[in-house]
């Protein structure tokens, strides 16, 4: 009697188990799940972005992969690739290189899987459902007319990421605003790729090459650390660095450094609630900007008060 009556409740356990899992298998527990690959994640810039996207995706109940390739173009391809095996609801992307992206983009499209590029644009905007980016041409026009105001000439040094379109734009904003006043001259250039480690040691270089320096044009604020970082390294207080991105390390030496001149700032926390909001509402068969273009401002010693100097904006 002891055994039958312990058979039985084991078999009440096994049945009532199967009914939990068959209820648990009928349900409708769906989610969303999205891809989003940056250039690189060793730029706090991106963390930011993405923890904006994070925030608004996980709060949905769906779920965001976050890949790094590392500034290699061919992963980045690759890391698109594999979204769309996974059949991903949509995809983020930062690209590293604005024309050779090209491949893995038309493929998404060809899936019907959108795609939201951030921060750097790709050359064929049709590529993209919608594109969020800082006007990053302002950017560099506005550091023109900054120095332009300091000084009535000047030796100009740029650091460059011309594959990247936000990067090259921001370069031409600059160039296009001294363009024709021959007291401005453009005396050496180097491409960092953005990121501080290679931009301290091409600096270094340059400044071997050409010495009489009066001012450091960066694509970003990592690669304008690395300048500052030279010159310091050479004793160099007489030289003026501006950057683009508004990082709390540029923000904070600015009233501390004399080589700092400004930075621009962007809004990365504003990128990522945008894009986000553009995916869910393209999903959702709403109305949709193809292209927001979110404005950008100088951060110089006058107005460095008005910012969060341990944040971002």
């Amino acid at each position: 009697m002891k055994r039958a009556i312990q058979y039985i409740s084991i078999m009440i356990a096994f049945m009532l188990i199967a009914t939990v899992f068959s209820v648990y298998t009928t349900l409708d527990i769906t989610y969303r799940k999205f891809g989003v690959t940056y250039m690189t994640m060793n730029n706090p810039f991106y963390e930011v972005i993405n923890n904006e996207l994070k925030k608004v995706i996980e709060t949905n109940g769906d779920k965001l992969i976050t890949l790094d390739p590392a500034l290699d173009i061919e992963k980045q391809k690759e890391q698109i690739y594999s979204f769309i095996e996974q059949k991903v609801d949509g995809i983020f992307v930062n690209p590293i290189d604005s024309q050779k992206i090209k491949p893995a983009l038309e493929e998404a499209k060809k899936s019907n899987i959108p795609i939201i590029v951030i921060d750097a644009p790709v050359d064929d905007l049709d590529l993209a459902t919608s594109t969020v980016v800082s006007n990053n041409y302002d950017a560099g026009v506005q550091c023109a007319k900054d120095m332009m105001k300091r000084k009535t000439s000047a030796n100009i040094i740029l650091l460059k990421h011309t594959a990247v379109r936000s990067a090259k734009d921001r370069i031409d904003g600059f160039l296009d605003t001294i363009k024709g006043n021959s007291s401005y001259r453009i005396i050496n250039q180097g491409e960092c790729e953005g990121q501080l480690e290679m931009a301290m040691p091409i600096m270094q270089k340059m400044l071997k090459e050409t010495k009489d320096v009066d001012v450091v044009m960066a694509l970003n604020d990592p690669s304008a650390l690395g300048a500052i970082a030279a010159l310091e390294s050479n004793h160099r207080k007489d030289v003026i660095v501006y950057g683009v991105d508004g990082t709390p390390d540029m923000k904070l030496l600015i009233q501390k450094n004399k080589n700092v001149a400004g930075t621009v700032a962007q809004s990365p926390i504003q990128i990522g609630k945008s894009a986000s909001k553009i995916m869910y509402t393209y999903l959702a068969g709403g109305t949709i900007k193809t292209e927001e273009i979110i404005p950008v401002t100088l951060i110089t010693q006058s107005n460095i008060d008005e910012y969060d100097e341990m944040g971002w904006q």
